[in-house]
């Protein structure tokens, strides 16, 4: 696998840490945010191959920080990150692809390997 850079923004230091364990163990360069405002400045300084992002943020909404996502790097894929509920059909409008969060990260990343 080459070196795919995920840019995971969470802001539940648990779900973070399972994240990354879970993707660096399938190859993947994993780069952690805890806000959308730190998840914006990493994407804006360093090279990303593709956003997991919790909608849920302490900061922001992640709507709004994948808007600015993509307004800096518009071809860039910005995965919601969520659990399930009564906003998640709207919201599917607006993401590349929506992960529950009792799914497994690494198999939605596979398509940034191709």
């Amino acid at each position: 696998m080459s070196n795919t850079r995920v840019l995971c923004v969470e802001n539940h230091p648990e779900y973070m840490a399972a994240l990354k364990y879970m993707l660096e163990a399938a190859g993947y360069e994993v780069m952690a945010a805890a806000t959308g405002g730190q998840g914006i400045r990493l994407l804006t300084d360093l090279h990303v191959d593709g956003v997991l992002l919790e909608y849920d943020l302490s900061d922001a909404t992640g709507g709004a920080v994948r808007a600015e996502m993509k307004r800096i790097k518009p071809d860039i894929s910005v995965l919601l990150f969520a659990g399930i509920g009564s906003q998640t059909p709207f919201l599917l409008r607006f993401f590349d692809l929506y992960l529950r969060n009792s799914e497994r990260p690494e198999v939605v990343f596979d398509d940034l390997d191709t």
